[in-house]
């Protein structure tokens, strides 16, 4: 971790306000690592958790499109413009045990941001990044951290069903070979 650390520093050091990505698979460590760099540093952490596609809109279409669980749209519109227009800005929340938006949260200019979370590098999405990082872990310790995070019912929905669908969405865009760091994380 101390490598990534120094690589943050030195972006940081020449543009203030950069944007970092971390993607990878789910339990790979990515909430994990942000959480880690904002400890070190001054950033705003955007969870992609928060842009999960609204019951509405999951349609079998939309499904059945690689990466199409995340309401990349509305992320263009609220974060991916706010960003650019360099003011401050506020982004909606989507909680799936709520079914909506469950609070706001606040973006401010002129400060690092991190965009974690599976989904970040989806080709729909504009992001300028300047650092994108990918995180990866082996299939049973990710499965044993999920157990412990979420519990053995969300687990099988993990299986059956969030895993695949991120697994097609790694496959189908090539995200971990258009990442400038990859990360595996072997600790469970």
């Amino acid at each position: 971790m101390k490598k990534i650390l120094k690589e943050i520093e030195k972006l940081l050091s020449k543009k203030s306000n950069a944007v970092i990505g971390i993607d990878g698979y789910c339990a790979s460590g990515k909430t994990m690592l942000a959480n880690l760099i904002a400890e070190k540093f001054d950033v705003q952490i955007i969870h992609m958790d928060d842009f999960f596609l609204p019951f509405d809109m999951r349609t079998e279409d939309r499904l059945s499109q690689a990466g199409g669980n995340v309401h990349y749209e509305r992320f263009n519109a609220e974060v991916i413009s706010g960003l650019k227009n360099g003011a401050e800005f506020a982004y909606g929340a989507f909680s799936c045990r709520y079914g909506g938006f469950a609070e706001a949260k606040t973006v401010l200019p002129d400060k690092p941001v991190i965009i974690e979370g599976s989904y970040a590098f989806h080709p729909e999405i504009k992001a300028a990044y300047d650092l994108k990082i990918f995180m990866k872990a082996d299939y049973e310790t990710r499965l044993e951290r999920i157990l412990r995070r979420n519990g053995a019912d969300a687990l099988e929905v993990f299986k059956s069903k969030w895993i695949p669908l991120e697994d097609r969405y790694f496959d189908e865009f090539n995200i971990e070979e258009k990442s400038d760091i990859i990360i595996k994380q072997t600790e469970k």
